[in-house]
């Protein structure tokens, strides 16, 4: 298939060109700028908030993942992520013609809810203007497909990490980043929150890229569907820092903060793509996600 993938120079749109190319299909890049890009991915330049410099295609598929997806930056900047988000996808909606959309959404659109795992069924309710942002977006994705002028699949994804191609995830703001910075020295100590018991999982990007093709390549036009893409392995905070600590072998020393607000679980019940679309994740160990990064932070390759 001929692909357009938005977000092509970002740390999962990377990934997810490298895994089309993989699987011999004919890929398009959208970029902004000059940017490094997998091999075998043309570089197409455009900005989503012009849609008059969009490729219009056409395109068999698009996997859309440019967007604004700092959580708390969202809070200071609403109008600017609704613009990037919902406006930028409407923009590629209305501009490129292609038959199926993969739309990279968020389990950010969940808020915190008390059911564990997180099943596609679970309301919606987003606490942030970030997870606002991208349900609204993937509202419009979702009704063009009821048209039929589509097929679409979002994808909601929980926390992403690892690394292909010996690029880290870029966002120190992040667990494993930060852990893993204090292990190289970058910084001296890991700040937590309370009592490092709160519970997240965690999915190697090259896992989540592999479900992109999958879903692309399996959905038709006027076709619809959600699915939650995560491991479903819960690990709390503190695991991860003793996980950092044995992978790189180095210490992580830790500083206690006062708790915040925050959901003591989340957790994905990804069993919907493992139905749907025969998707595993196969790299998604806690000790692989760290290594690949480690390795990509001391530039020893993945």
């Amino acid at each position: 298939m001929r692909v357009l993938v938005t977000g092509a120079a970002g740390y999962i749109g990377y990934a997810v060109g490298r895994r089309l190319v993989a699987a011999g299909h004919d890929v398009d890049g959208l970029v902004r700028r000059s940017a490094a890009l997998p091999p075998g991915v043309r570089p197409v330049r455009g900005d989503l908030l012009d849609p008059g410099g969009l490729p219009g295609g056409p395109y068999d598929g698009v996997c859309h993942l440019a967007a604004l997806a700092r959580v708390r930056e969202s809070f200071d900047a609403p109008l600017r992520y609704f613009a990037a988000n919902v406006q930028g996808t409407v923009n590629l909606l209305e501009a490129v013609d292609a038959d199926r959309v993969v739309f990279g959404s968020t389990a950010a659109v969940y808020g915190t809810p008390e059911r564990q795992p997180i099943p596609e069924g679970e309301r919606t309710a987003p606490s942030s203007p970030y997870g606002a942002s991208k349900l609204a977006a993937e509202q419009a994705v979702r009704f063009h497909a009821r048209t039929g002028a589509i097929g679409a699949v979002v994808l909601r994804t929980f926390n992403v990490a690892g690394s292909v191609d010996g690029r880290p995830d870029p966002d120190g703001t992040r667990l494993i980043p930060k852990a893993l910075a204090v292990a190289a020295g970058h910084a001296p100590h890991l700040e937590i929150n309370g009592d490092g018991r709160a519970v997240r999982e965690y999915l190697h990007v090259d896992d989540l890229a592999a479900a992109y093709v999958r879903a692309l390549e399996d959905v038709r036009p006027g076709e619809e569907r959600v699915y939650n893409v995560g491991s479903g392995i819960g690990t709390a905070v503190h695991e991860v820092v003793a996980a950092v600590e044995e992978v790189t072998g180095r210490p992580v020393p830790t500083l206690r903060r006062p708790p915040r607000t925050e959901a003591p679980v989340l957790v994905c019940d990804a069993t919907a793509v493992r139905e749907g679309l025969g998707w595993r994740p196969e790299r998604s160990t806690l000790p692989e996600i760290i290594a690949t990064s480690w390795n990509a932070l001391t530039h020893i390759g993945d």
